[in-house]
């Protein structure tokens, strides 16, 4: 009967098991249905999940609920934007909410978020993107708390690792919570209960583009009473951390209709001034327990009144502290006679009567003293700022006393006596007119170092003056690394320029007597995407300079040196006007390479890749130190750093640089018109040259000619162009003309007209026995093609074209002597004949007419053969169109001779 009986109830307990093992499958896409839909149809906007879990062992006999990667996205007019999102979320309720149909509401008894990521947004407009609410009947599904929907009654909920956005444009407010952790234990079914919260998170909080929070710690440990029926929220047991400073406050918070109730006060559980130091953030205030302070500092505060669309609560905030003073162990000097007296009140309710009233703040570090006096009122409104500063400050001894940042190390003498009375609508409508900033400011052997310059900057003196309207430099004596400068001039908008992201406008005249470029640009590392082991990313170092943003002004400099790179330019003097990251030079001129330099144009670095535009006027600048230090001249004409004088050139370039503001070749487009003055060539040290000496025997390239040459080049997609131009050499000329890529690959033709009387001896002398006046006119054309690299060059000589030219020209010179010649004789015999047979026969006049005839086209040239008396051709005839032959033949041969056997004879073959 016993085994019966535990049979059966084995049995049951195994149904048991596996009805709760089965459910889920059953249950889990009717749970995602209705979560979906409650939630969908109670909103505007887009709810969904990927997937919903059902687990009804984890908190048995609750159900558990995990809803993975939820999103909420909105709708217009905030289309498309994230309001929530989270990674999960988890929900534990009684088994029966499983059955319930869609239109009955559900009871939530636990909640856990992990990675919430919540973005509220506010427009200019004032709208919101968390209004999502449907409260005007439109949804199908009643949302009433009793009817659907979802209830609290939950017994806890966690939010782990969130991080909470608020971005209200309208008002110009930033919050944002990160790295929030939130829990919360008590049983909120009940109409009274008691909530135990705690709460931590870094805190970010920014107003009119001005940071008073930034990662801030803050920790709370609350304990709340709830009262559901009149929605009253108590503090009954709290402490809160801001950074280091504790506060204790009680109150409540009650929430009606039309408005919220606020009553609340706070205040520091000690007076020990180490609460002063628990404000300042922990990188900066380091091991406050172990600083020895005395005096006092409190923090008092109370915020009341109710909170609509039109008001928040009254409040004020004192801030206190009495002659206290601070040291700390490991630095040699104290803070003392510290006295602050402030507050912080609102006494209307309206937002823009929050005001700040700064009665006292000094202190001392050695016998320097510090004082400060301002009133700042209508805070969220048009601000009016009212204050005073004066004193003298060794600015070493704050490392002395203060643990400042180790890469912050002043060094200097400050004096100030500053007064300043604006308001912010009129630095916003730049009527600086109505502005009152009175005072001097000195600073003496000023130095500061930064990872932000390679050298140390050090003002030995400054002085400013502070004008109603504008702020005036009156010196700026300093140096840094190799520079030295030394400026004066006016800034117009100092106060638009600190209050109002507005730029630098002002005037300014630099000297300097070395001023190297280098000594402002920085080390910057970089992360490539691809290069170390494995794939890992390399690091290079990059040089950078950035034009700055906020400046606007125009710098009439002179310097006596620059060093920029590898050059060295002297006497520099120019007109430099900074606006919108570009540098416009104007006037700029310079002595360099022993000539003159004038420059007009302008850099820019706003778009990613920095590009420029100059005009270039250089006079005579020495070619071969021009060449050797530029590596875009070498780029251009590579053959020209051989050349020994001085050149004359007008330059139009443009195109991008490279983060050292080097030209990137690859980019640069522009034309050049240069006149060579020299007649010196180290031909032996250019293979281009070595080849063209080696294929041409009668060309000696050291005698070329090059003195007031003139020639354009023009440049663009890597490509150099040279318009044709010509050399002289000797009593003729060489024409010249092609291109050259950046890599100096060669594509050229020079044409050479070369006089008959350079071919070599025996050439001539053949030459001469035509005619030796013709020798003096006669020239062949040699083309010489010149391609391959300019360090490897391959040179190719057309001769062909040219001995069928030369060859043309000596038959033309005989057959014009033959023509000449038969002429003379031709009349003579046809008188003679004339004479002695006037009165012949008509047959014996033919055949007299036939011989002169014959004589004449035989002295003409002509393609009639001459025969004797038994038809055989005349061997004279023959004869003579060997000896042409012959001619030719010996041209060609002295032409081609190589230059070792010229050579032999250099006074009688070449010149």
């Amino acid at each position: 009967m016993k085994k019966k009986i535990l049979k059966i109830v084995g049995g049951f307990f195994l149904v048991i098991v596996l009805l709760l093992i089965a459910t889920p499958f059953f249950l889990k896409g009717k749970i995602a249905d209705i979560i979906k839909n409650k939630v969908n149809n109670s909103i505007k906007a887009t709810f969904d999940f990927s997937e919903a879990d059902l687990s009804l062992f984890r908190s048995f006999p609750n159900a558990t609920v995990t809803l993975n990667d939820i999103t909420l996205i909105n709708k217009p007019p905030f289309l498309g934007d994230t309001l929530f999102a989270s990674n999960k979320v988890t929900l534990d309720m009684s088994i029966k909410e499983l059955f319930k149909d869609a239109n009955e509401p559900i009871i939530i008894k636990s909640l856990i978020l992990d990675g919430p990521q919540l973005n509220v947004k506010v427009d200019k407009e004032e709208k919101a993107n968390y209004d999502i609410a449907i409260n005007d009947g439109s949804s199908s599904v009643d949302t009433s708390s009793t009817e659907s929907g979802f209830t609290l009654s939950m017994e806890s909920y966690a939010i782990n690792n969130a991080n909470i956005k608020y971005n209200d444009l309208s008002s110009g407010i930033s919050f944002v919570i990160s790295e929030m952790n939130h829990s919360g234990n008590g049983d909120l079914s009940l109409e009274n209960s008691e909530l135990d919260t705690e709460t931590s998170g870094l805190v970010s909080f920014e107003m009119d583009s001005t940071q008073y929070l930034n990662k801030n710690p803050v920790q709370l440990k609350a304990l709340i009473g709830v009262d559901l029926k009149e929605n009253k929220y108590s503090f009954l047991k709290n402490e809160a951390m801001v950074n280091q400073l504790a506060l204790i406050f009680e109150g409540f918070v009650k929430l009606n209709e039309d408005n919220q109730e606020v009553n609340i006060s706070f205040k520091t559980p000690s007076s020990d001034f180490k609460n002063f130091l628990a404000v300042i953030p922990a990188a900066y205030s380091k091991n406050i327990e172990q600083v020895s302070t005395t005096g006092n500092f409190t923090v008092a505060g109370e915020f009341k009144g109710n909170v609509d669309d039109d008001h928040i609560p009254q409040f004020k905030i004192d801030i206190n502290s009495d002659n206290a003073s601070f040291k700390y162990p490991d630095l040699p000097k104290s803070v003392r006679n510290v006295f602050i007296d402030t507050e912080i009140s609102n006494n209307t309710g309206i937002v823009e009567d929050t005001y700040v009233d700064i009665r006292k703040l000094s202190f001392m570090i050695d016998e320097d003293k510090f004082n400060m006096v301002a009133k700042i009122s209508d805070l969220m409104g048009n601000t009016k700022v009212n204050a005073k500063i004066d004193g003298k400050m060794n600015l070493a001894n704050i490392s002395k006393a203060y643990p400042v940042p180790a890469d912050l190390n002043l060094k200097g003498i400050l004096n100030a006596d500053i007064s300043t009375a604006f308001d912010m609508a009129s630095i916003e409508k730049k009527k600086y007119e109505n502005t009152k900033t009175n005072g001097t400011l000195n600073l003496k052997d000023f130095e500061y170092k930064s990872d932000e310059f390679p050298n140390p900057i050090i003002l030995k003196s400054t002085s400013v003056t502070f004008n109603p309207a504008t702020v005036t430099l009156n010196k700026l004596e300093g140096a840094t690394g190799k520079t030295d400068f030394d400026a004066s001039g006016t800034i117009n908008n100092l106060l638009g320029f600190m209050f109002n992201n507005e730029n630098v406008e002002g005037n300014f005249n630099l000297k300097s007597n070395t001023f190297a470029i280098n000594d402002f640009m920085v080390a910057e590392t970089a992360t490539g995407k691809s290069g170390g082991e494995n794939g890992s990313p390399t690091t290079s170092t990059e040089e950078k300079i950035k034009i700055p943003s906020f400046l606007d002004c125009t710098i009439n400099a002179s310097a006596n040196t620059v060093i920029y790179d590898n050059l060295t330019l002297k006497d520099v003097k120019g007109t430099l006007r900074i606006k919108d990251e570009k540098a416009i030079l104007s006037n700029m001129t310079s002595s360099i390479f022993d000539g003159k330099l004038a420059l007009n144009g302008e850099v820019s670095t706003k778009d990613a890749t920095p590009t420029f535009a100059m005009k270039l006027g250089m006079e005579s600048f020495k070619i071969a130190e021009t060449f050797k230090a530029l590596e875009m001249f070498r780029t251009l004409a590579p053959i020209a750093k051989i050349l020994q004088g001085t050149l004359n050139s007008d330059v139009q370039i443009s195109g991008s640089l490279n983060d050292d503001f080097t030209p990137n070749l690859s980019t640069i487009s522009g034309n050049i018109l240069a006149e060579l003055m020299t007649n010196q060539i180290d031909a032996k040290s250019a293979p281009l040259l070595s080849e063209l000496d080696s294929k041409l025997s009668f060309l000696n390239l050291e005698k070329l000619n090059l003195k007031d040459l003139k020639t354009t080049l023009t440049f663009e997609d890597g490509v150099v162009k040279v318009k044709p131009f010509t050399i002289k050499y000797q009593d003729f000329a060489i024409n010249v003309a092609g291109s050259h890529t950046f890599d100096q690959k060669l594509n050229y033709a020079a044409t050479i007209e070369v006089p008959a009387k350079y071919l070599g001896k025996d050439i001539t002398n053949l030459i001469a026995k035509i005619d030796e006046k013709s020798l003096e006119n006669l020239t062949i054309p040699v083309t010489a093609n010149i391609g391959g690299g300019y360090t490897s060059p391959t040179v190719t000589t057309d001769l062909t074209s040219g001995i069928k030219n030369l060859t043309a020209q000596l038959v033309e010179i005989e057959k014009q002597k033959l023509i000449n010649k038969g002429k003379d004789k031709a009349k003579d015999f046809i008188g003679e004949l004339i004479t002695k047979n006037q009165k012949a026969t008509d047959s014996t006049k033919k055949k007299n007419q036939e011989s002169a005839k014959e004589v004449i086209g035989g002295l003409l040239g002509g393609t009639t053969k001459k025969v004797d008396s038994t038809g055989k051709t005349d061997t004279a005839v023959i004869a003579k169109k060997e000896a042409q032959k012959e001619v030719a033949k010996k041209i060609l041969g002295g032409l081609l001779s190589k230059k070792k056997q010229v050579a032999e004879k250099p006074k009688d073959s070449v010149q």
